[in-house]
């Protein structure tokens, strides 16, 4: 006779409850891989799994969440761990690096404060403008600080701020 310990009879309850509520769930082993680095007491951490179309997710978790990006072979998460390890080094140099990993944490929780925003609360169309317009001044304020910043950074070019 199986004796089923108390978090896998937990684990076995949850499951169920979600295909009760029509959720495939779908238990595989060997596709999510979590890889952590640590540089001067800073912990850098991600996870990455196998898609169903077999490219892969980067997410970095620590010291904030960020997905990094999809990828289409393993080789190329490796190369990108190595790139974003590479770049933690070069920002920690900076006097400033505790206060960017602490805005970036802020950031991260303003979009979770929308997101519960949005779904708990009927927001007004005026609403959603101002809130528009406040985004619109931080982009453009991160555009005004890169311009006129010293770009430090040259092994790899920006994703997302190159063509701004």
């Amino acid at each position: 006779m199986a004796i089923m310990s108390s978090k896998l009879l937990r684990h076995t309850f949850c499951m169920e409850e979600l295909r009760k509520i029509g959720a495939q769930v779908i238990n595989v082993q060997g596709i999510k891989f979590y890889v952590k680095y640590t540089i001067n007491n800073l912990n850098i951490e991600y996870l990455y799994h196998v898609n169903p179309d077999d490219t892969y997710l980067l997410e970095r978790i620590k010291p904030y969440l960020l997905i990094v990006g999809e990828y289409p072979t393993e080789e190329d998460i490796v190369e990108a761990i190595k790139v974003d390890i590479d770049q933690f080094k070069n920002a920690m140099k900076s006097k400033n690096f505790n206060d960017f990993v602490a805005i970036d944490r802020d950031l991260t929780d303003i979009v979770r404060y929308f997101e519960d925003l949005y779904l708990y609360y009927n927001i007004n169309r005026e609403d959603l403008s101002l809130m528009k317009e406040e985004i619109n001044h931080v982009v453009d304020l991160i555009l005004q600080i890169k311009n006129r910043s010293q770009r430090v950074y040259h092994k790899k070019d920006p994703d997302n701020l190159k063509d701004k």
